[in-house]
């Protein structure tokens, strides 16, 4: 099963946010280099599409990572089905809804923060908890965004939630390097998927323009005049995942055509 001579041979990665966008991506790239793979989402049924879709080595189920006895349920899984965690790649996200600070609500700002950040520690916890920490092994991968650099109008809970996870990343780097452990974060820009396209036609709409001219306009702001698909960002995974990576710790490393560059 798998390929023996992959990068990840031998490995076993669990992957939130698996039923759309990057996560079914990276889902079959882990697959194809030879990791088996658990995926979870909170939709069941295209979680499942996904996991039949990645290959032999993968299965998935339907998980809420905001909620505790769902996390351990995923952990549980993966050790009964794998009996190891290797990696974890925290890619489960909400966008929450526009507003502006003076119209922000409690519940749009703690549910964003719930999925987008509080979920991270939680899966991170049980995976070190069930398998890393004992086999003093592991690599952990958030996923935060660019506009937690400089922040987005309208985006005070999606901001605050993606920039306290590149600290997040750092303090769990300080705590488990000892073991032989590493996480790191991934920062991406604009991702060329639905999510990005929808949240496009809605600004675009707003400045009375079509989609299209929406879109130069913004690529036209970064140096290489492109934007990412999910296979540039399953690479950079798969690098942060591996044993190639095995001296990089916690790192916030951008993937964005060069939107931002930080140092």
């Amino acid at each position: 099963m798998g390929n023996e001579n992959g990068r990840l041979a031998g490995k076993v990665a669990i992957i939130t946010g698996a039923s759309t966008g990057t996560g079914p991506v990276m889902a079959k790239r882990f697959v194809r280099e030879g990791a088996r793979v658990l995926l979870s989402a909170r939709r069941e049924e295209l979680v499942l599409q996904a996991a039949a879709e990645a290959g032999d080595g993968a299965i998935g189920m339907r998980a809420d990572v905001t909620n505790e006895d769902d996390v351990r349920a995923m952990v549980d899984r993966c050790m009964e089905e794998f009996g190891q965690v290797d990696i974890l790649l925290n890619n489960a996200a909400a966008p929450g809804k526009d507003l502006y600070v003076w119209e922000q609500t409690v519940e749009n700002f703690n549910s964003t923060l719930a999925v987008d950040l509080t979920a991270a520690m939680l899966c991170t916890r049980e995976v070190l908890n069930r398998s890393m920490l004992e086999r003093r092994t592991g690599s952990i991968v958030n996923f935060s965004s660019t506009a937690a650099w400089n922040g987005i109008p309208r985006k005070t809970h999606y901001v605050s939630a993606k920039a306290a996870l590149r600290a997040l990343t750092k303090t769990i780097a300080l705590e488990v390097g000892e073991y032989g452990i590493r996480c790191n974060c991934l920062v991406p820009g604009g991702i060329e998927t639905e999510l990005w396209s929808n949240w496009g036609r809605r600004m675009a709409a707003e400045q009375g323009i079509e989609f299209e001219e929406w879109k130069v306009t913004a690529l036209e702001a970064v140096p290489l005049r492109t934007i990412s698909q999910p296979e540039d960002i399953a690479n950079l995974a798969l690098f942060l995942a591996g044993d190639e990576s095995r001296t990089i710790t916690g790192q916030s490393i951008n993937c964005d055509a060069g939107g931002v560059m930080v140092g």
